[in-house]
């Protein structure tokens, strides 16, 4: 677009090669990208003249974009980003699945493992270990969610999106663990 400046960045600022496989923060910068908020500066949001978008996505070598993910929403898992969206839309193409909500839930080893929760169709069974096995035609192992939890509702924002905060908030409200660590705790 002219006048428009887009890239993608590392979390150091760095910014990553246009070959449609690297994801990275997309940044956008331009004359008529704002370089604060007006009466709420919010720093945090920009970095060195580029507005810091919120987005993940990868630009591959014709500069297409490619929006991956909300960089709230995403995974870091050993240091690398697993995209909730990406394992959300697999699990609802599965039958009998009627919504996905993936989140990040911490650990103490990975920094962060997702979560499914998953709304059934009515009338309809699928197991955990049947989410899995789906999953893992077109994720590998170490994106596979480490929990699949089966619920009756996700609560959803003013929009109509799922609100990811008040999952997570429940998840930590209720106690919830990883099963990887619920042995640890309890030994």
């Amino acid at each position: 677009m002219p006048g428009i400046e887009l890239e993608i960045f590392d979390e150091e600022f760095n910014p990553l090669p246009h070959d449609g496989e690297t994801v990275g923060e997309i940044l956008i910068r331009g004359p008529w990208i704002c370089s604060e908020y007006y009466n709420n500066p919010q720093p945090e949001k920009f970095h060195d003249g580029w507005l810091i978008t919120g987005d993940v996505g990868k630009i591959d070598p014709e500069e297409y974009l490619i929006i991956s993910d909300r960089s709230k929403d995403l995974v870091k898992s050993g240091g690398e980003w697993i995209s909730s969206v990406d394992l959300e839309n697999h699990i609802v193409a599965l039958d009998g699945i009627a919504q996905a909500c993936v989140v990040a839930h911490p650990h103490p080893k990975w920094d962060e493992r997702p979560v499914a929760l998953v709304i059934l169709e009515p009338g309809k069974e699928v197991s955990a270990e049947t989410v899995l096995e789906h999953c893992a035609t077109a994720f590998a192992k170490w994106q596979l969610p480490d929990d699949v939890l089966f619920v009756d509702s996700i609560p959803l924002t003013s929009t109509g999106k799922m609100d990811k905060k008040v999952v997570r908030a429940d998840l930590d409200a209720r106690g919830y663990q990883l099963p990887d660590l619920r042995n640890e705790s309890a030994g």
